[in-house]
């Protein structure tokens, strides 16, 4: 039995969760959330906790019974609280501005590149560097970070680019070491 799986998701107050076969509806303050769970696993709601057991004890259960009290847990999570990723841009004349919902960046191409976000997600933009992706939907919100970040990977060697906040960067020497070498 999954160690994960097991442990209980506990219902805050304001939280309501409902079963109708395979989907969970979970709202909550932030908004609700639903999801179509696998039919391997069972999800029950007892009083203020909700426990997902599986069908059966092949592989296949095992690794979905800690999955699906991990997807239960994070929706949980995401209508009482909400997720939230940021992001900084670095680099000379690279910058973020906010237009309406969207943001236009500057990331160094000929022209200015504009995000809009989808259903359910909101963007704010802290200083000229720095987007915070805002939503109730773990994976949505990490998922729009991902693309945001996509439109202009770091530089190995300057580190220009977009990162998560917070992100290592190791840059790389370059030429400089091999040409001094080499008179």
């Amino acid at each position: 039995m999954s160690r994960i799986g097991r442990l209980p998701v506990g219902i805050p107050s304001g939280v309501t969760v409902s079963v109708a076969g395979n989907e969970v509806t979970v709202k909550g303050p932030k908004g609700e959330l639903k999801r179509l769970f696998r039919p391997e696993v069972l999800v029950k709601v007892d009083g203020g906790k909700a426990v997902v057991e599986p069908e059966g004890q092949t592989k296949l259960h095992r690794e979905l019974h800690g999955l699906s009290r991990a997807l239960l847990a994070n929706m949980v999570d995401g209508v009482t609280k909400g997720f939230e990723k940021g992001l900084e841009i670095t680099g000379v004349g690279y910058r973020v501005q906010k237009s309406g919902e969207d943001i236009a960046m500057q990331l160094g191409f000929s022209h200015p590149v504009t995000f809009s976000p989808p259903k359910g997600i909101t963007l704010a933009v802290e200083g000229t560097n720095r987007i915070k992706v805002q939503g109730i939907d773990k994976e949505l919100v990490g998922e729009i970070a991902a693309r945001i970040r996509a439109l202009r990977l770091r530089d190995k060697y300057k580190g220009k680019g977009i990162r998560y906040a917070g992100e290592r960067v190791h840059l790389k020497a370059g030429k400089a070491g091999k040409a001094a070498v080499k008179k």
